[in-house]
This record gives C-alpha cells, sequence and structure tokens, in this order.
C-alpha cells in the first residue's frame, strides 16, 4: 500500500505553518465547501470547521488561555471534540483529552497533575465534570459546556489567528495508565501530528476523496491520531459516530459511502457477527477499501472471514507514546496475518535483546530473525517525554530512543509479530488496563492483604482482568461490595471480571509476585461490570 509522498522537514522557526490548526484553514481557503465533518449533531464544510476552530480559539484567548496553558476536554465523539482540540492548538495551548469513562476521583487526579486553566465539555457527562471539578485542588477556571452556551461563545467571540509554533512545541497530552498505579502524561508535539499524518497517508493512502468513519474514541490515539486528524491533514471527511453500534455503524458505511474505518478488533468480531445474522445483501459495503485495526492482535481467522465476504482487514500497532509503528498493506493483509506489519517510513525501529536494555544504548543488540526483543524506537514520531515524570523519561527515553515495552520478533522479510508485553499491561476491549493500577486502588480495601491482577483471555472483550486475592482476617470480601469499591475509584473496564480467592500468592525468593504461575489457575464466576 505504500507510495510516494514527499518527505517534510520543518524548520525549527516557529510559523504559523508549523501549527496542525492551519491545515484546516489551508483547506477552507482552497476548497472550503468540502465537507470535513459530520457527527449527529451537524455536517460542517472545511470553511464551517474553520470558522468554529477560529471562534473558540478567540474566546479561549480572551478569557486568558495562553500558549503552554492546557485545555481539559471531557467530550465524546462529536465535532466540539476536535473543534476544542484544534482551537488551543491554534493558540498555542495544550489540549488535555480526557477518557470519558474514567471515575470521578481518576478524573480529579489528571486535573490536579495537568492543572488545565480550562474545561470544555458535554451535558452527558456534567455530573462527572462537577464531581471531579470539586474534588481538584484547583479546578479549572475556564469552563465551557457544548449547547447554547457554546455557540453563543463561537458567536461572541473574535477570531484568534493561527499562532506560530515550533515543531517541537507540545500540542496534545494525552495520558496513558502507569505500571506504578497512577497514568502519566505523553506530551506530543506539532510535529509528531504531522509525521504521524504522513505515515498515514503513505499507508492508507489517504486523498480528499476519501470518508472516514470514527467510532473509536477521540480521547484515544487510534480514533484521534491514527485515524482523525491524518484524516484532516489530507482534506478528508470525517463522520463521527458517538457509541458503537453494528447495524449503525454499516448504516453509515453505506449512506455516507465510507471508504475506510478503524477500531479494534472486538469491535470487528462484532460487526462479523451482525454481518453474518443478517440477509446477504443488507448493506451496500462496497465503498470500503479495507478495514484497519489495532489495540490488540487481529487473530488470524477474523482477518480470513472478512476475506471471505470481500473485505479487506489490516493489521496496525502504535502507541500513545508514538501514534502508528508498523502496519501491513492490503497485499499481505492475509498472507502475513497474525503480524502487525513493516516499520513506518518516518521512524527507525529496531527489535532489542532484552537482557542488554537497562545498559548503555551503544551495548544495544538487535535480535536475530525469529528471537523476541523489546520494540524501540525514535524519530519524528516519538513524544517529547512525560508530563512531569523525570524518572519515567529516564526509564523510558534513551539517547532518543523510545522504549515501548512491547515484545516482538522479526521474521527473514522483516515483517513483525508482537508476542507480549514486558510491563503486563493487557487490553481489554481496546483500553490498556495496567495491573499495577489497579492493584493500587484494591490494595486500600481493608479486607484486601495482598492482590494479584492478570488479563485473562475473554470471548467479548478480547482480554479482561482477574484478581487474584489473599484477604484480611477469615472470611472474604462479598464479591458485589468488592466490584462497588471499585466502581469509586477505577474505570468499569479496569475493574476484574473474576475473582479467585487465595491463602497466598506464588513469590520468587525476593517476594515478587509470579504472575505467570496465576495465569493458568482456575477462575471464579464471570462478574463483569461493563454495562
Amino acid at each position: 500500500m505504500p507510495g510516494s509522498l514527499t518527505r517534510v522537514i520543518p524548520l525549527p522557526v516557529p510559523s504559523p505553518s508549523h501549527n496542525a490548526a492551519s491545515w484546516i484553514s489551508r483547506h477552507a481557503a482552497e476548497d472550503g465547501a468540502r465537507l470535513a465533518l459530520a457527527d449527529d449533531q451537524r455536517r460542517l464544510s472545511y470553511a464551517d470547521l474553520d470558522r468554529r476552530i477560529a471562534g473558540l480559539a478567540g474566546w479561549l484567548r480572551e478569557r486568558g488561555v495562553a500558549a503552554g496553558d492546557r485545555v481539559a476536554l471531557l467530550l465524546g465523539n462529536r465535532s466540539e471534540s476536535l473543534e476544542a482540540l484544534l482551537a488551543a492548538a491554534r493558540i498555542g495551548a495544550i489540549a488535555l483529552p480526557i477518557n470519558t469513562r474514567l471515575s470521578p476521583r481518576e478524573v480529579c487526579f489528571l486535573l490536579d497533575d495537568a492543572r488545565p486553566c480550562a474545561l470544555v465539555s458535554e451535558p452527558h457527562f456534567r455530573e462527572l465534570a462537577d464531581a471531579a471539578c470539586g474534588r481538584a485542588r484547583e479546578a479549572p477556571r475556564v469552563r465551557l459546556e457544548a449547547g447554547p452556551d457554546y455557540e453563543a461563545a463561537l458567536a461572541g467571540a473574535t477570531s484568534a489567528d493561527v499562532s506560530p509554533v515550533s515543531p517541537e512545541d507540545p500540542m496534545i497530552l494525552m495520558y496513558t495508565s502507569g505500571t506504578t498505579g497512577n497514568p502519566k502524561g505523553a506530551l506530543l508535539p506539532h510535529r509528531k501530528a504531522l509525521y504521524n499524518a504522513l505515515n498515514a497517508e503513505i499507508y492508507f493512502e489517504i486523498v480528499p476523496d476519501d470518508r472516514v468513519l470514527v467510532v473509536s474514541p477521540l480521547f484515544h490515539s487510534l480514533g484521534l491520531q491514527i485515524l482523525s486528524l491524518p484524516a484532516l491533514h489530507c482534506g478528508a471527511a470525517l463522520v463521527v459516530q458517538a457509541h458503537f453500534d453494528p447495524e449503525r455503524l454499516l448504516e453509515a458505511v453505506a449512506r455516507e459511502r465510507i471508504t475506510y474505518l478503524g477500531a479494534v478488533p472486538t469491535v470487528y468480531q462484532r460487526l462479523l457477527d451482525t454481518l453474518e445474522s443478517a440477509p446477504e445483501g443488507t448493506w451496500d459495503l462496497g465503498s470500503l477499501r479495507f478495514l484497519f485495526t489495532a489495540g490488540a492482535a487481529a487473530p488470524a481467522e477474523l482477518v480470513r472471514a472478512y476475506r471471505r465476504r470481500g473485505l479487506c482487514l489490516v493489521q496496525g500497532y502504535g502507541q500513545t507514546e508514538s501514534s502508528t509503528l508498523t502496519c501491513l498493506s492490503a497485499e499481505d493483509s492475509l498472507r502475513k496475518a497474525g503480524s502487525v506489519g513493516l516499520p513506518v517510513r518516518h521512524a527507525e525501529l529496531r527489535i532489542v535483546a532484552s537482557d542488554g536494555l537497562d545498559g548503555p544504548v551503544a551495548g544495544w543488540r538487535d535480535v536475530a530473525a525469529g528471537e523476541p526483543g523489546e520494540i524501540v524506537v525514535r524519530g519524528p514520531i516519538v513524544m517529547l517525554g512525560y508530563w512531569e515524570r523525570p524518572e519515567a523519561n529516564r526509564d523510558t527515553l534513551r539517547d532518543g530512543w523510545l522504549r515501548t515495552g512491547d515484545l516482538a520478533t522479526r521474521d527473514d522479510e522483516g515483517f513483525i509479530t508482537l508476542v507480549g508485553r514486558s510491563r503486563e499491561m493487557f487490553i481489554s476491549g481496546g483500553e490498556n488496563v495496567y495491573p499495577a493500577e489497579v492493584e493500587a486502588r484494591y490494595g486500600d480495601h481493608p479486607g484486601v492483604r495482598e492482590i494479584a491482577v492478570v488479563g485473562v483471555p475473554d470471548p467479548r472483550w478480547g482480554e479482561t482482568g482477574r484478581a487474584h486475592v489473599v484477604v484480611e482476617g477469615d472470611d472474604p470480601p462479598d464479591e458485589a461490595a468488592l466490584v462497588a469499591w471499585g466502581r469509586e475509584r477505577l474505570a468499569r473496564f479496569k475493574i476484574p471480571s473474576q475473582w479467585v480467592f487465595e491463602r497466598e500468592l506464588p513469590k520468587t525468593a525476593s517476594g515478587k509476585v509470579q504472575k505467570h504461575r496465576l495465569v493458568g489457575r482456575a477462575a471464579g464466576g464471570p462478574n463483569d461490570q461493563r454495562e
């Protein structure tokens, strides 16, 4: 699928052209009537979208929001989410997308850590926003909610011009859960947005006539940085859906003539189930060029099942800290099913032997074909670092190289296959879950002496958490009470779906829990609390 594209090397001198918000203004000037974005509320041309972004940017600036300030976004999949992100970028501020599935305590932690001066939200999340701001040490001083007040703000403000920025200036602060129990904010610069868009244009072959369906959350890298921003950079149209419903998605593909979409494998399995249960020809999917998946490994049989229906499902791989790192072409999607593809053009990727990674970079050894090692990457798509986390930066960023923590092999043709995660994270329904964070929260429970969480296979979500608990006292806590405890402190997708009560946890001589010995143990009954 790779095509030819002129390499863009931005100069370090600050300029409006380095600002990602300038992409919208450029398309508005060149072909303003072209559809830019359609959601459940409105349809916007590029001229419309540019006016709304400029108006919101002016409103924020009038209220004292300046370059480097953080603007928190507690928004679902709707036009305001992209408008607010690009309005912040337009004035040199930093957008902070917040996962709307988090609990008030978790949102409060992000507010305290990032200290945003403004919060843009929507009525559906008003209770969550109020609860989190009420807990925060210093709540955002500027608040705006989608709806009449938002529209009045756009209409009444003086439009702000696109601010000059350096390619290294931060654009987005996107939090990812951490192995130490608290999330870390990956600080992502304007040049990362640009080069990630260029990579997507090469491997997705994006053209202005494309129509891209986005049902993946815009507060995650897949929905925002892999699908939306590259499409807007190229001048394509986005069709944004607030919630995933298989039939509604398929209807939109047919109605809007969608050319590609992206989602996690569990979404594609539910789509496939819907397609197979409906009469042949119920939906016209002839406009689809391909389907993209990331966030977890797509089973080879899922890829083959779509191909039997004439649909090409291609796998990619990336991280919040780096966006897309590898991608399969349509031609190789079946032949190399199970692989995540080849490295993207605008990145340098290595697979390095784990036993030398803690030493100097000069001593790192690239593994042989078929040998597992950790993926490391450097180049213009890599983050600036973690927000105010110097120790994490020393751990993760080494002489320009980003340690991903993901283990992989490379075959004789250079195709990469993921084989594990060195930092224990598992992916549940497209959401990253770090056991250390869950364990830290449950470690405060008075009935829990010790807890270890492992990811286990789940037919619906791909993986879910199973908690192995050593209780405090003679009687195990009620499972419903443990779930209720978690729901006050964690997002629902982080709460274990299975509970196993242990006399003791298997440990090494040094006292470290041997989680590999827990994975094969018998589980308790299902206790999925997402719905």
